[in-house]
């Protein structure tokens, strides 16, 4: 039973954005239920290095489940949600997150991830990620506040009405500090991997002070800041408390995240996977400023920020569990006030080290890993169907756990028969489709939610490619 319960809302039509992001023509968007791979002639993109990866990995693998979901899952951000346009000889994408017809910052960023490795071998594959980090920086620059955006002048939000300053070519304005570090997260590792330059350009060079900017306005020192956000909503994660400005906290260095990777509101500002994302975020920024030998001084802000926003995570953020020891809060708001939990979502307390931020073999992360993947983390589940972590966005439908939870899991362990359980419990929960969903019921993989989420199903693809590489025995018995 699918259970349409999207993660954001579906789009209408509206006005100028094009003029103001200077964007491509409309693309064209169907809701549909994925149950196979769209046919060479529907595909949005292909790529020759993908296919041959494809057909490479799945060749060594014994599982036939997993096999299939492989196949189907690694090119599906490929297949059915990018845009790619040549645009007075420079690459621009647009890559939407599946069953909305949107560009997530975050999500766009996490969908091409695992294509960046084959890009030395796929020139076309590199233009496509180069056009998506120059699309990211010109919505950073229209609005550094929101989290989607929409390609063109024909798009008007059904959250239009949202107690905020929505701007024309804005989907949703919910401020979630991750929104800002996904782009520098991809800008650096295709630099790092095609050595090319070429996005780094002024409009670049702007977004990206224009990032760290309001990292620093979000650090809350002085005043709350230009940005508030409320929604006429029965849903109450879906707004904010605080005549929107968020719960109170006091300024301790961190930086405030009004939302999370799911969302949701947050209940104290201080989030501590999105800040440590933002301090190896920051950090990578600096290094790319370095290199390409622009604006030292927006590289030494970026130092600076990241080393005050790690002190503070170090000393607020880090509690004293009866039973793990020390670990990693969820969230805190420098009063004392603490939130223990985890998302299936990412950032989240199991992704820090995938993300960039110190190792699996961190003292406080494995305390922190123990404690969010058992029962004394609120939204770890286990049911006849599987184990997992959940999330608040889905507490309404009941104990549901995220597929890329299992996956975020599976990605940052290093244990063999942790990995092949992750693996397991995957293949065995699609419901039959063969596509990863946002989340099923613990008891009952059946009722799901999302048929097409494009980024869940392209982090399997990279989850089972990794284990390719790494551990390769496994895939092969």
């Amino acid at each position: 039973m699918f259970v349409r319960f999207p993660r954001r809302g579906a789009s209408l039509a509206l006005a100028s954005a094009a003029v103001i992001l200077g964007l491509s023509p409309a693309v064209s968007f169907s809701q549909e239920k994925l149950t196979e791979r769209p046919p060479v002639s529907k595909r949005k993109f292909t790529s020759p290095a993908v296919e041959k990866t494809i057909a490479e990995v799945t060749k060594n693998i014994k599982d036939p489940r997993i096999a299939e979901m492989f196949a189907k899952c690694f090119p599906n951000t490929l297949d059915t949600t990018v845009f790619f346009s040549m645009k007075n000889g420079v690459p621009d994408t647009y890559v939407i997150t599946g069953d909305i017809d949107a560009m997530w910052l975050r999500d766009s960023s996490a969908q091409v991830d695992p294509y960046l490795p084959l890009c030395k071998e796929d020139p076309k594959l590199a233009r496509m990620i180069n056009g998506l980090i120059r699309r990211q920086a010109k919505c950073i620059l229209l609005d550094p506040y929101a989290n989607a955006f929409y390609p063109d002048a024909k798009k008007v939000s059904e959250w239009k009405t949202d107690l905020t300053e929505m701007k024309p070519g804005v989907h949703e304005r919910k401020y979630e500090l991750d929104s800002l570090c996904y782009p520098i997260r991809l800008a650096y590792q295709y630099w790092k991997i095609t050595g090319d330059t070429s996005a780094f350009d002024d409009t670049w060079l702007k977004a990206m002070k224009l990032a760290v900017g309001t990292m620093r306005v979000q650090q809350r020192k002085d005043d709350r800041g230009p940005y508030k956000f409320q929604r006429t909503t029965a849903v109450q994660t879906d707004t904010v408390p605080g005549a929107g400005w968020g719960n109170p906290i006091k300024p301790t260095g961190m930086i405030c995240s009004v939302f999370r990777n799911s969302d949701d509101s947050a209940t104290f500002l201080f989030n501590i996977p999105e800040n440590l994302f933002a301090v190896a975020s920051l950090r990578r920024l600096a290094e790319i400023l370095d290199a390409i030998k622009k604006e030292p001084a927006l590289a030494a802000d970026s130092r600076a920020l990241a080393d005050e926003a790690e002190a503070a995570v170090k000393k607020y953020g880090i509690v004293d569990h009866p039973k793990y020891g020390k670990i990693y809060a969820y969230e805190v708001d420098g009063f004392g006030n603490t939130l223990l939990i985890d998302d299936g979502g990412s950032p989240g307390l199991i992704a820090i080290p995938f993300l960039g931020y110190g190792t699996p073999d961190d003292e406080v992360y494995k305390n922190s890993r123990r404690f969010a993947l058992s029962e004394d983390n609120p939204f770890f589940y286990k049911g006849a169907a599987g184990e997992g972590l959940g999330s608040p966005h889905l507490a309404a439908h009941g104990d549901y756990i995220w597929p890329m939870g299992i996956a975020t899991r599976g990605v940052t362990s290093s244990d063999p028969e942790e990995i092949k359980l992750c693996l397991d419990m995957i293949a065995s929960t699609n419901a039959g489709t063969g596509f990863m969903h946002e989340g099923f019921d613990k008891n009952d993989a059946a009722k799901f939610t999302r048929d097409w989420f494009a980024w869940a199903n392209t982090w399997f693809g990279e989850f089972v490619w990794r284990v390719y590489r790494e551990k390769p025995e496994l895939l092969k018995n």
